[in-house]
């Protein structure tokens, strides 16, 4: 979903895709592109997160304004986006430059990062008199004066000749050239290395093998200097991997996201208050008695931490299967649960009317008849 925020000085386009109730992740694209070098990644990770790519300032469809620009305004442009969207932590990633800002927001905003995934990017680009004379040859000739060398950086060369270069061309093609240029100058400006080493925040780091502005040794780099950090080097990949091996790339944010859950009930909890709210499940624990305490316990492991876990469906999938099952049984306290859920995981009352249709059929009409009511009474009161 395509949404337009003011922040700062700047209106900025940010696409939004997954379950509103899900953990947000940040997806920042790089120099001369714009969101959709993510297009590949958030189709799969919007199933479990709710995946957020602004078009960085003068990118894309975002508003450019005059130079000087530097990686700490990037920073705040982030921030204003988050804060637009009532986010508070979010799991942040970006290609080249984005991966800089976000290093750079990191150590402003340390607090609202849960975790980072840098790719292909530095903590800083050396050496930065190229930048400043790229800055100046495209304020002079024009973007097209740089188009071939970029391109060449960009993809390995038997990438070339891919409909997907075709796509980046374009995207390059279309950056205005004083936003181009000043991007530039914030990167020749940027040395992270001092914040970047005091960051303490799981991080993966990866680049291709064939990256030339951000090459493996400076991976490596970014890798030893945050503890803890995870490196991946993908073959047969230049500097936007995310584009010329989007699957790698995908699975090894997955697998980097979603990790072997070995705590259940955890896991459950953090799920269970994702889609039911955090009010709610307060409650519930607060009521909790001898009595119902193994059986909470279990559900919350079982239930949430084991099956609204799992990736092979996403929140909504779950929700509205959920939804229909406690209608077709006749579970109203839990249908009624379930329905003020649906806020929370992308079902909308559309959706939810469509599988009401569902159960009449399956299910039986006066099922069907009793959760309607009950959707009207809920919606009268989520909706209002």
């Amino acid at each position: 979903m395509p949404v337009f925020l003011r922040v700062n000085d700047i209106n900025v386009h940010v696409l939004i895709d997954g379950p509103a109730g899900a953990a947000p992740l940040v997806l920042l694209h790089s120099l001369g592109t714009n969101a959709h070098i993510w297009d590949s990644q958030a189709a799969e990770l919007a199933r479990s997160f709710r995946v957020i790519r602004p078009d960085l300032r003068g990118h894309g469809l975002t508003g450019g304004t005059p130079g000087p620009y530097s990686m700490a305004l990037f920073a705040d442009d982030l921030a204003g986006v988050l804060d637009a969207l009532q986010v508070g932590q979010a799991h942040i990633g970006g290609v080249s430059i984005g991966g800089m800002i976000s290093q750079a927001f990191a150590a402003k905003y340390n607090a609202r990062v849960a975790s980072l995934i840098l790719c292909d990017t530095a903590m800083a680009i050396l050496p930065a008199e190229n930048w400043t004379l790229r800055a100046a040859k495209v304020r002079a000739e024009g973007i097209a004066s740089i188009e071939d060398a970029v391109i060449a950086n960009w993809v390995t060369p038997g990438f070339l000749a891919a409909p997907e270069t075709a796509g980046l061309r374009a995207m390059l093609l279309r950056t205005p050239a004083e936003s181009y240029a000043a991007s530039c100058e914030a990167i020749a400006a940027a040395d992270l290395s001092a914040s970047t080493a005091a960051l303490q925040v799981p991080t993966l780091v990866i680049v291709g093998a064939e990256d030339k502005p951000t090459p493996v040794a400076s991976a490596q780099a970014l890798h030893n200097a945050i503890a803890g950090s995870s490196l991946l080097v993908v073959p047969g990949a230049a500097h936007i991997p995310t584009v010329e091996k989007p699957a790698e790339i995908t699975k090894a944010i997955v697998d980097f996201l979603t990790p072997a859950i070995t705590d259940y009930f955890a896991a459950g909890m953090n799920v269970r208050k994702q889609v039911l709210g955090e009010a709610h499940v307060a409650r519930a624990t607060a009521n909790i008695t001898e009595l119902d305490l193994d059986f909470q316990a279990f559900i919350t492991r079982t239930a949430w931490g084991g099956i609204w876990t799992r990736p092979g469906l996403d929140r909504r999938t779950r929700s509205l299967l959920t939804i229909a099952m406690m209608a077709s049984l006749g579970h109203e306290e839990e249908l009624k649960l379930h329905l003020r859920a649906s806020k929370n995981t992308g079902a909308t009352p559309a959706d939810i009317a469509e599988v009401l249709m569902q159960v009449a059929v399956y299910g039986g009409v006066p099922a069907a008849n009793s959760a309607f009511r009950i959707a009207k009474e809920i919606f009268k009161e989520i909706y209002p």
